[in-house]
């Protein structure tokens, strides 16, 4: 859970430093409360979501479940009141560089748990 709130913090911290219309107010505190909430929200709600919106993921090839992702970001945004995003597209950038980021972690700790390293490069 530990690691998971520290990779949330940084993809925010990411997107913050990306995006000018993502504002955490130069607080590393509320860095931190948006991580937390971030990472409930998206153990809790978001499994929950994604399971009622299934037929129209499905219909939609999986686009309505980056519109679920988005919800979790506006939804951090509505409860950490220093954690701002303005306008729909940093919404929708912030949403794309979250998942970026946590593909690039996943890949870079799922490396590490099984204990391989990344190749090198030639």
């Amino acid at each position: 859970m530990l690691v998971s709130w520290a990779a949330n913090a940084v993809v925010l911290g990411i997107t913050a430093w990306l995006l000018n219309g993502v504002n955490v107010n130069g607080s590393a505190s509320t860095l931190i409360w948006a991580a937390l909430v971030f990472g409930i929200l998206n153990t809790i709600l978001k499994p929950l979501l994604k399971l009622l919106t299934l037929p129209f993921a499905v219909l939609t090839l999986g686009l309505a479940w980056f519109f679920v992702s988005m919800l979790m970001l506006w939804l951090t945004d509505m409860i950490v009141g220093a954690f701002n995003i303005s306008g729909f597209w940093n919404y929708v950038w912030a949403t794309i560089i979250v998942w970026a980021v946590n593909l690039v972690v996943d890949v870079v700790f799922r490396d590490r748990t099984r204990g391989v390293t990344a190749p090198a490069s030639t």
